[in-house]
């Protein structure tokens, strides 16, 4: 197996990591005076938060692994989480990871088919239109002679 394809089978397995993750533990922590959203898949993640300085640490553990969107969807309904600075923190995370709807494109406006310059007249062009004249007042004739 050479190089390139060890990469890219590790950078497609990267990708897919990154949109595929779950997560069974969801909450909230403050840090800096700042309400977050956290996310984990272990409940100890709790120890890490708190040693890098969080505060007010809550975090629930969810039925089953969700994604993000979805995980944060059901930490609103829940009651540990109804006071004012979670909610912000959680109504925050919504809006700004909300699914994008494309935006609508505006009605083309009807144009106006462009007008066509006027042909030039050529001792070529006056040949060719008379020359399908002739042809059909060929076919004309032949048609009435009969």
């Amino acid at each position: 197996m050479d190089k390139a394809s060890i990469i890219l089978t590790h950078t497609e397995e990267v990708l897919q990591m990154a949109t595929d993750k779950t997560f069974n533990i969801v909450g909230v922590s403050k840090l800096n005076g700042e309400y977050k959203v956290r996310f984990a898949t272990d409940i100890m993640r709790i120890k890490v938060l708190a040693k890098h300085g969080h505060e007010d640490i809550r975090l629930a553990e969810l039925a089953t692994a969700v994604s993000k969107y979805e995980a944060v969807r059901q930490l609103q309904s829940m009651a540990e989480f109804a006071d004012a600075a979670a909610q912000s923190a959680i109504a925050e995370y919504l809006d700004e990871k909300a699914p994008k709807t494309p935006a609508k494109v505006p009605a083309a406006k009807a144009k106006t088919p462009a007008k066509k310059a006027p042909v030039k007249s050529t001792k070529a062009s006056r040949e060719a239109a008379a020359l399908k004249e002739a042809a059909a007042v060929a076919i004309e004739d032949e048609n009435t002679a009969y």
